[in-house]
């Protein structure tokens, strides 16, 4: 089947690659059609196209749902989402973090990749080369910023400030998180990497006194806003995030000896000893 006008994706929250390459070149292992099988040299038609994707980040493309969620010996841990007639198959992932059902928008985090990622993509049923969807989806960004819009609208948030203890490093804490959160996120999940005796308690402690006071489900719980948290939690957010930010940067000093640019010596070495 073959790419035409007509199957231009519509979405009102915008359009999304499914990843950024955190090296500036995308690295197509295997193409889309008829290929030799890279273990026995056979012939075989491929259908879908395999990326170099060592435990990225994946992201919605647009507007969508999550319509499966399964795993198999050909795809591994897979996840369908369809967008209006398309249906998208990322597999071989090493997590999925979007559920079964759920409703998604252009860059919302669905899922990390495993050492690949295989795309597949249908409309009204039928298989098309991803490449064709793909080049549709990066012709309707550069539009969108042809007309002075980013391709992706701001998400719908919670409706408050919440201030942590990072914000001045917001912007480098963003890149650190692009590069390295996806391979923290598989190492919490296995058990490679632990959260701090202190970390743990303290978040035990931070939900336990929020449920006692109530300020869980205080309003009606929404995507945005899934536990229904209002202003008068601010505070606990803040606390929280805090904390989970604490301990990636944690992580990366120990894991990769990475550090915020701005850290003291001191503040190295205390990240350096994990309680």
């Amino acid at each position: 089947m073959t790419y035409t006008q007509e199957m231009n994706l519509q979405s009102k929250s915008g359009y999304c690659m499914p990843f950024e390459e955190q090296n500036g070149d995308v690295q197509i292992s295997l193409d889309y059609g008829k290929q030799l099988h890279p273990q026995t040299g056979e012939d075989f038609f491929h259908h879908g196209i395999d990326f170099v994707t060592k435990r990225y980040i994946l992201s919605a493309v647009a507007d969508g749902i999550v319509t499966g969620i399964g795993s198999n010996p050909q795809h591994g841990l897979f996840q369908v989402i369809r967008y209006e007639k398309y249906e998208v198959t990322y597999a071989h992932l090493s997590n999925a973090l979007a559920s079964f059902g759920a409703r998604v928008k252009a860059g919302s985090v669905v899922s990390v990749s495993g050492d690949l990622l295989h795309l597949e993509v249908k409309y009204d049923g039928q298989e098309i080369n991803p490449l064709e969807f793909l080049t549709m989806l990066y012709g309707n960004l550069k539009m969108m910023q042809q007309q002075g819009k980013t391709g992706i609208p701001d998400f719908e948030t919670i409706d408050m400030d919440v201030p942590t203890d990072y914000d001045e490093n917001q912007a480098e804490l963003e890149e650190l998180m692009l590069r390295f959160y996806p391979e923290y996120l598989a190492e919490v999940n296995d058990g490679r990497y632990l959260l701090s005796q202190h970390t743990e308690q303290s978040l035990r402690n931070v939900f336990s006194f929020s449920s006692i006071k109530n300020y869980f489900y205080e309003m009606i719980p929404s995507l945005a806003n899934p536990l229904g948290i209002g202003q008068r939690s601010i505070p606990i957010a803040a606390k929280v995030q805090n904390l989970l930010i604490a301990d990636f940067l944690s992580y990366l000093a120990l894991r990769h000896q990475v550090f915020l640019s701005g850290l003291s010596e001191e503040g190295k070495k205390k990240l350096l000893t994990k309680p």
